[in-house]
């Protein structure tokens, strides 16, 4: 137990109309309009959040649809969506992530503070960084803000008086309130006890003793109170005090982000869907931002009229944030295999992988951003196909056509020397040999063991020289795998210099590579 005004320091985010503030956080084009978000669709449903625009034109919190609708009939309404009130909550751990490694979501209440959402980071020693406790709450703020979660920012000694500090604040949007250790009990004394959120039975019994306030409560003697209406009264002391035992924060380890959404009326159309997917999409970036992730292969949910649930996963070739890439990935993903119904919810989920960062060689010119690389990377994928992008890697085989696929990643650069630079040198190489995949067909004509003349796709005459063969064999004993071939290195009246390939498994001539 820490005694009050000492101990860490924890800061307390908190929107206090969080369900509103998902539905405009995934619709910014709301936010000048009277909008409510009720617990149903009927008419006898409960208005449980609403905006500033809706609160001036007479509705209030509590009342049903049929009355809103009867204040302001202009009145916009969604019904409460369980995916975008987890999707904030989750966006407030990633900003107070962003700024802390130690980091609580708080738990959900009930009642009077049913639609408040918040979350708790260690401040101790956020002086050094950002100058003092009160800038570090500026800029809490702003992040939440940014994000679409217009909130207050409260720092005390414990969680419990934060929260108190924040509820306190909540009538205030983007205010922010720093107490210093020591005086902390003259701001909570005259807080109404409502911020407590004590249960009925005991609000009642309190307000029929006359306590309104934490200094009431606090004037009382605990072991009358304690005798009269039961243990429940001393954790709401310890906690009107500051005096609540509370485990350290801990480090989250969660790296998996998942966005979504109802939607108000099934899409059965590719185009739409990319807008509702291109507003999800960008949110998961934003999130990965804040805490320096890139985006790993996404997995896309779609819940289909009639009860059906249809699952994509799509695979990058490198991690990134580009929206514009994850989205023609998608898109693509969902253009070969459209859904089978129409859709009315979607999710987007992605394990946040580290950014890939490179180090410059200093005697070396600088080799590709990481980033340009691995968006180029992914571009190249969705126009090849999942799977096809990469860099070649020989096999241990005397297979003359056998290779592997790896990840791309770019070599160090070779430091370039007097023997690189020399253009005597570099006329003097050996030609190249540029495979051909798959090898085309050929028609041969020989002599004695030795071809004579050839025509095929790329070269056509008599075989000027030729030298060979080079036979190659192996997987003998098996009957599927074993291969035989002999190769030839032809110069071709046309002026062509190939590399012919005899198959003995298959008895055929193939042209496989032709020499630059």
């Amino acid at each position: 137990m820490h005694p009050l005004g000492s101990g860490p320091r924890i800061a307390c985010l908190l929107v206090p109309d969080l369900p509103l503030q998902a539905e405009l956080r995934a619709h910014p084009e709301w936010r000048s309009e009277a909008l409510v978000v009720a617990s149903g669709a009927d008419a006898r449903a409960e208005v449980v959040a609403l905006s500033a625009e809706a609160r001036a034109a007479g509705v209030h919190r509590g009342t049903t649809l049929a009355q809103a609708r009867a204040v302001c009939p202009a009145l916009r309404v969604r019904v409460a969506s369980p995916a975008l009130e987890q999707a904030a909550r989750e966006t407030l751990r990633d900003v107070a992530l962003s700024l802390s490694p130690r980091v609580a979501l708080g738990p959900r209440s009930a009642g009077l503070f049913a639609a408040e959402g918040c979350v708790f980071l260690d401040a101790s020693g956020v002086d050094s960084l950002f100058r003092s406790e009160t800038g570090f709450a500026s800029v809490l703020a702003e992040r939440a803000r940014k994000q679409g979660l217009a909130g207050v920012v409260a720092l005390a000694s414990s969680r419990s008086v934060a929260l108190l500090v924040a509820r306190g604040l909540a009538g205030e949007p983007g205010a922010i309130r720093v107490l210093a250790p020591g005086r902390e009990r003259d701001f909570l004394e005259p807080l109404p006890l409502d911020l407590l959120d004590p249960d009925d039975r005991l609000a009642q019994s309190l307000t029929r003793l006359g306590v309104k306030t934490v200094r009431d409560l606090t004037r009382l003697p605990r072991r009358a109170l304690a005798q009269r209406l039961g243990a429940e009264i001393l954790e709401l002391i310890d906690r009107a005090t500051g005096r609540t035992v509370e485990p350290p924060l801990p480090e989250p380890r969660v790296g998996r982000i998942e966005e979504g959404v109802d939607l108000e009326a099934p899409i059965d159309r590719l185009e739409p869907l990319g807008f509702v997917l291109r507003g999800l999409i960008s949110r998961v970036t934003e999130r990965l931002a804040l805490r320096a992730l890139s985006c790993g292969p996404l997995e896309i949910g779609l819940c289909t009229e009639g009860g059906g649930r249809d699952v994509r996963r799509v695979g990058l070739a490198a991690p990134t944030r580009d929206v514009r890439v994850l989205l023609r990935l998608t898109l693509l993903a969902l253009q070969e295999h459209p859904p089978e119904a129409p859709v009315e919810s979607i999710s987007v989920q992605t394990e946040g992988v580290a950014a890939r960062t490179s180090q410059l060689d200093l005697f070396a010119p600088p080799g590709p951003d990481p980033s340009a690389l691995d968006r180029t990377l992914s571009e190249l994928e969705a126009l090849c196909g999942e799977g096809r992008v990469g860099a070649p890697e020989v096999l241990d085989t005397h297979h003359p056509a056998a290779f592997s696929q790896k990840p791309f990643a770019p070599s160090p650069s070779a430091p370039v020397t007097e023997t690189t630079r020399s253009p005597s040198l570099l006329s003097a190489r050996a030609p190249v040999l540029r495979a051909i995949r798959p090898p085309l067909h050929a028609e041969v004509r020989v002599d004695r063991g030795l071809p004579t003349a050839v025509r095929s796709a790329i070269t056509r005459g008599d075989v000027v020289v030729a030298s060979g063969p080079w036979r190659t064999t192996g997987h003998w004993w098996s009957p599927d795998e074993r291969f035989a071939f002999d190769h030839f290195d032809v110069q071709v009246s046309d002026g062509c210099v190939v590399r012919l390939c005899f198959d003995w498994v298959n008895r055929l001539w193939q042209v496989d590579g032709v020499y630059d």
